[in-house]
């Protein structure tokens, strides 16, 4: 069975000792600084409601010239992260505009005036276009290694931060810390009791538990390496993770307006619920931007609790688990800062720049390209996301029990993120 491409968070080269958080920061602040001082790059034009006009934007030179410009400079920073984390630049390059040309298709869908009659963003179509491509033919083995979806990710939450001021961090944010702090705990216990009623393995209920109450991709991915885990494991753990954020990712804001909830309780019940920070801004964005940020500030409280639990997990995993005649190295603060989201000091550096030392003439210059590329980088991500997700992996007979204990842990975390949502941000 053919197993998801796990994005190596920790692979670096060995004279760039630098992992996959510290290269997004590093891209997303080089776009940033690139933006301020050097050019400014407008947004290509992809509305467009009849036949004439969509010839119009596909041929208009100026239009054109916009859309080169914005390759060149998410190929250059994209292409800097990935060398820095190890991947070889030439297969990297083929992959990143393989996901471009595709993408740039999903923006021409929905820019049409069908999908934005109906509020239907990007992300939708890059996602449905990555899965019906990654699920209808067999890719090469480099080209899924390469999707670094992760990557993109990151870069576009530290873009983030640019249109985020400080003072709304500080204000939901320690509420977004009390929210994580009873979502993760409560929801991390209930998944692990689920876990081991149904009898999943140990591995698994350790990284089920953590992808499901923290922070989806990343803490499978600490947790796993807290305890040593088996990449298949965690590699089916991911695609757990990745398949069911689509219909949340849809369906909650859905949800949300039907039961008439206000932009910030929204924002923190996705911020809390979904796995996957790509999907909590694709899921804030087709709320409103007020949600976009709650969600988003949400999801970093939970995401600052990761390097927390890592530590708190290596020591169980230490001193409950390891095989007899083998010496793990044991645990120590270290762990913490080497768990730790990186890319959230990105996020939070971009928005104290931008709130406290950039004049808001130049903000209000500027802020229409930094949210052009923050889009764009999420729209990758979620066609690389697309690309690299089998739906074989779920109809498993062996796989069955810990999909059931994920799906029960799932449902336990929506509402009781809901309730608490709704009792600190209504």
């Amino acid at each position: 069975m053919e197993k998801l491409q796990v994005p190596k968070e920790s692979s670096t080269l060995k004279n760039w000792p630098i992992n996959e958080d510290w290269a997004s920061v590093l891209a997303g602040g080089g776009v940033i600084l690139t933006v301020l001082f050097l050019f400014n790059i407008s947004s290509p034009s992809y509305n467009w409601t009849t036949g004439p006009e969509f010839l119009g934007i596909i041929s208009n030179s100026e239009n054109i010239f916009r859309l080169l410009a914005q390759l060149v400079l998410v190929l250059v920073f994209s292409s800097i992260a990935a060398v820095l984390i190890g991947k070889k630049i030439q297969h990297f390059a083929f992959t990143f505009l393989g996901v471009f040309l595709l993408t740039q298709l999903a923006l021409l869908v929905a820019g049409s005036g069908v999908a934005r009659q109906f509020n239907l963003e990007a992300v939708i179509f890059s996602l449905s276009f990555g899965l019906l491509i990654g699920n209808l033919f067999n890719l090469p083995e480099w080209f899924k290694k390469n999707l670094a979806t992760e990557l993109f990710v990151k870069i576009g939450l530290v873009l983030l931060g640019a249109s985020v001021i400080f003072g709304d961090i500080l204000k939901a944010g320690s509420l977004g810390l009390i929210q994580a702090l009873v979502v993760v705990v409560s929801v991390w216990y209930f998944a692990f009791w689920v876990c081991k009623k149904l009898k999943v393995d140990e591995e698994l209920q350790m990284m089920i538990s953590s992808a499901v109450s923290i922070c989806g991709v990343s803490a499978a991915i600490a947790t796993s390496g807290a305890i040593h885990g088996d990449p298949k494991k965690l590699s089916y753990v991911i695609s757990m993770v990745l398949i069911t954020a689509i219909p949340m990712m849809l369906l909650m804001p859905l949800a949300a307006e039907w039961m008439g909830l206000s932009q910030e309780v929204t924002g923190a019940w996705l911020g809390g619920s979904i796995d996957t920070s790509g999907a909590v801004v694709a899921s804030g964005s087709l709320v409103g931007e007020k949600a976009l940020q709650i969600s988003t500030i949400v999801k970093f409280s939970q995401n600052v609790l990761l390097g927390i639990a890592a530590f708190a997990i290596s020591v169980y995993w230490t001193y409950t688990q390891t095989p007899e005649g083998q010496h793990y190295e044991k645990p120590t603060l270290g762990v913490i800062w080497d768990r730790f989201p990186k890319f959230v000091l990105g996020f939070l550096g971009a928005s104290i720049l931008f709130s406290f030392f950039i004049e808001t003439e130049i903000y209000n210059e500027v802020k229409g390209g930094l949210k052009s590329f923050q889009n764009l980088w999420f729209a990758l991500a979620f066609t690389a996301i697309g690309l690299e997700t089998n739906f074989k992996d779920l109809i498993q007979e062996s796989n069955q029990k810990p999909l059931f204990a994920f799906l029960i842990a799932q449902g336990f975390n929506v509402l009781i993120t809901l309730g608490i949502a709704y009792f600190l941000f209504s």
